[in-house]
């Protein structure tokens, strides 16, 4: 059975881009548009893994990583931060917030499906 990764992004051209790499690679994909969006789909769902955007309108990916975190039916559930904000204190604030890994974009196919595999590998069943 092919793992599910729910990407939440509001870049159309972003969530069509990960979308290709991730069905090429035998994954299924759920999309949600924003934050709030993605935590109902999560909740709904409870998809493999969550690669969650930073800058959203609304809830920010940093607000929605906590809340995924912090919500017992959710927080078995990694999320993979993904963002155009490259500084380490970024990276840093995701991680404390529960996020599992922390990408920038524009996003490398290779390192992208290493970081899924990783923290999927590392994942509690």
């Amino acid at each position: 059975m092919p793992s599910v990764v729910l990407i939440v992004d509001d870049s159309p051209t972003e969530t069509f881009a990960l979308t290709e790499i991730l069905k090429r690679n035998g994954f299924e994909v759920l999309n949600a548009q924003n934050a709030d969006q993605g935590l109902s789909l999560a909740r709904d769902r409870h998809p493999d893994l969550v690669l969650m955007d930073v800058v959203m309108p609304g809830l920010n990916g940093f607000q929605a990583t906590r809340q995924l975190a912090r919500d017992p039916d959710t927080a078995s559930i990694p999320v993979v931060m993904v963002s155009t904000k490259s500084q380490e204190t970024d990276r840093v604030w995701a991680m404390r917030q529960g996020a599992r890994a922390y990408l920038t974009k524009p996003i490398d196919e290779r390192l992208l499906l290493q970081t899924i595999r990783q923290v999927l590998d590392g994942k509690p069943d």
